[in-house]
């Protein structure tokens, strides 16, 4: 008996409509299930806006079914104009090419490409999508789509009827591409789902009536929501951008801090949604933050599980310890035990420099030339106030010296400056 991934997405909240759910459950409990979702590659990160339909393919993986993930190598050099109000900027093959390398590896960390007969593939459709010629588009393809029935669409509507937008011939026919792209997964993987956002659905629907006028095929599509948080904004979204998934776009701890800053109301949703924990231990923990709000640990195991799921479990722990650091009680994680992989997350986050000196050296003569102070009275000051720590030492002495046994690693020294100030240094 295959498992119902139709019931867990939703129980888990990942279902926002579908072509036929009742059909789609039997499918999925009496055969094992190929389902795709496509990603545009025009950026060399995934984000977490991709995160809820790769989890979708996750959890299909996990219940026993194969996943599909389908970088748009073709598509994206057009652009899909669903939810878009102008043309997208074009780019280039090579481009393409080594964006699709990079989202692969951000994959690998949520999907098994190698576990036997439902490993998950990725493919491109730049492929197939480039060997087909005009003529043969427009005969085998263009001929079962209605143009009265696209310029019915909101987004394309809207963009036809304002003369400061328009839409292009090249997006409009994006939905005659992503129709093609399911029909070739159809017939040569026996793809029968796709899934996707919301603002998809015109799409795939359209799919399911190509597949089912040219092969008689049955094919079902299904979308997730549009997150919003309970404020009312995007999820996803931050004062900086986008959350990418990539580290170097999107600092670990940074990564890590936006799911701390969740909001309580939206925690054991965000919890359903983007772990792979028994939904009986989210209402426990669900309850036990209700209770004790303030302790935020709903929002702790929630910046965990991702982080961990996206990146690692030893990242995941290195960052909770930043963010301790950073935010919890003093000392609450001590700095003498941090690799040089969590001071390197640090230097991220908090003011960081280099200062070349000899050691033993002064503790002013340091905290000024790195610029954590602006002088050496005001170092002395600080540390009259009770105010300088370094590297967990609180410093009682103005002419105090550091030597090479007190630095990290043999060159750091991060220093507490008052009760929130934090700087790195690195003796070099």
């Amino acid at each position: 008996m295959f498992k119902d991934v139709y019931e867990v997405f939703s129980k888990r909240g990942y279902i926002e409509w579908c072509s036929s759910p009742e059909k789609l459950s039997e499918v999925f409990r009496s055969e094992m299930v190929t389902a795709y979702v496509g990603f545009d590659p025009t950026a060399d990160s995934l984000h977490v806006g991709h995160l809820i339909p790769l989890m979708g393919l996750a959890w299909l993986q996990r219940l026993g079914h194969r996943p599909i993930a389908l970088a748009g190598g073709g598509t994206g050099l057009i652009g899909d104009p669903s939810g878009k109000s102008k043309e997208r900027n074009l780019i280039t093959l090579e481009v393409m090419a080594k964006n699709i390398e990079n989202v692969k590896k951000q994959l690998a960390h949520l999907l098994n490409f190698n576990c036997g007969e439902n490993s998950a593939l990725l493919v491109n459709n730049y492929d197939w999508l480039s060997k087909i010629s005009y003529l043969d588009f427009l005969r085998d393809v263009g001929k079962y789509f209605s143009v009265n029935n696209l310029l019915a669409r909101e987004y394309i509507r809207n963009r036809v009827e304002d003369p400061d937008k328009g839409i292009s011939y090249t997006e409009f026919s994006y939905v005659l591409l992503q129709s093609y792209d399911f029909a070739h997964l159809f017939n040569e993987y026996g793809c029968r789902v796709q899934m996707g956002g919301n603002d998809q659905q015109g799409n795939l629907i359209a799919g399911t009536d190509y597949i089912r006028r040219t092969v008689g095929g049955e094919a079902f599509g299904l979308t997730q929501p549009l997150l919003l948080t309970s404020s009312g904004t995007k999820f996803g979204k931050t004062e900086e951008g986008a959350v990418w998934l990539d580290p170097a776009r999107t600092s670990p701890y940074r990564f890590y801090q936006f799911w701390i800053n969740t909001e309580d109301a939206d925690a054991a949703r965000l919890l359903k949604l983007f772990t792979f924990l028994p939904l009986e231990e989210i209402d426990i923990i669900a309850v036990e933050h209700n209770e004790n709000p303030e302790k935020r640990a709903a929002q702790k195991i929630l910046a965990h599980e991702v982080t961990k799921l996206v990146h690692s479990e030893s990242i995941a722990k290195k960052a909770a310890s930043v963010s301790e650091t950073l935010f919890g009680t003093e000392f609450a994680v001590k700095c003498t035990e941090f690799d040089e992989e969590m001071l390197m997350l640090l230097s991220m986050e908090v003011p960081y420099s280099q200062v070349e000196c000899e050691v033993p050296c002064q503790v002013t003569d340091i905290l000024s030339a790195s610029g954590a102070c602006e002088s050496k009275g005001e170092v002395k000051r600080l540390i009259k106030q009770g105010g300088v720590t370094l590297n967990d030492v609180k410093i009682a002495d103005e002419g105090a010296k550091v030597d090479n046994a007190f630095l990290l690693h043999g060159k750091y020294i991060f220093a507490r400056l008052g009760k929130k100030k934090f700087h790195l240094i690195k003796i070099v």
